[in-house]
């Protein structure tokens, strides 16, 4: 009897090995998914895919990129202080010509010629004279029309009413010729700004501006003389 049951137990155990073992082969093909190639045999593709990242290299130093904000920072404020700087200084300037011109502060345009009288005014006047140490009328006129304009005119005040077109009172404008007889004949010259204001080198006073209609001038006041296109071209 015990014989029998041991017979029964390992034929049991055999049978469900072999079933186990079937199980697990076809899962296993299931899950490896094999390929047959032209022979008929599998075979399993076995591939392995490397991914590789892309490396971003930042070539600047980190002070050196500190470095290079703050000149950006920098250049902007100068740029934006210098604009202001010009503005003020512009402001300046006209607001101290309007006064001498007595005439309102938007109607000094041309600043141009402001700029280079600014850097005259208060020259002291001497016969001869053609530096900033000292000058006289008809110098600062020609060195006038040479910054102003880029033309050359003749030197002395005789001379440039000569080389000037005659015009009217009524009809003169900034940058024309004033001709005042102070010494007999042609002696003095001044330039026209507007509102009968002129800036000229007074032997009293320097290089200054003064009012065509005051007593002194009015008496002695010749004519006004232009330097047109073509007489500019004459002389040149």
């Amino acid at each position: 009897m015990k014989q029998t049951f041991l017979a029964a137990a390992t034929l049991l155990f055999l049978c469900s090995c072999t079933a186990f073992k079937q199980i697990g082969s076809g899962s296993n093909k299931s899950a490896a998914q094999a390929q047959p190639n032209q022979s008929g045999e599998l075979k399993f593709l076995n591939i392995n895919v490397d991914v590789e990242k892309p490396v971003v290299k930042n070539t600047r130093q980190p002070a050196q990129a500190a470095q290079e904000g703050a000149a950006e920072t920098s250049a902007a404020f100068k740029y934006t202080d210098n604009s202001a700087d010009e503005a003020e200084g512009a402001l300046m300037l006209q607001t101290k010509y309007a006064a001498l011109l007595n005439t309102e502060v938007n109607e000094v345009r041309n600043l141009r010629i402001f700029e280079y009288i600014d850097e005259w005014y208060g020259t002291r006047y001497c016969m001869g004279g053609t530096t900033k140490s000292c000058i006289d009328c008809s110098a600062f006129v020609q060195l006038f029309f040479t910054a102003i304009y880029g033309a050359t005119i003749p030197r002395t005040a005789r001379e440039q009413y000569r080389a000037s077109k005659k015009i009217s009172r009524t009809e003169i404008k900034e940058g024309d010729l004033l001709f005042f007889n102070t010494r007999g004949g042609i002696s003095h010259v001044g330039i026209y700004l507007q509102n009968n204001k002129f800036v000229h080198a007074s032997t009293s006073g320097g290089v200054m501006i003064s009012d065509m209609f005051e007593p002194y001038w009015i008496k002695r006041f010749i004519g006004v003389g232009r330097i047109d296109k073509e007489i500019l071209a004459g002389t040149q």
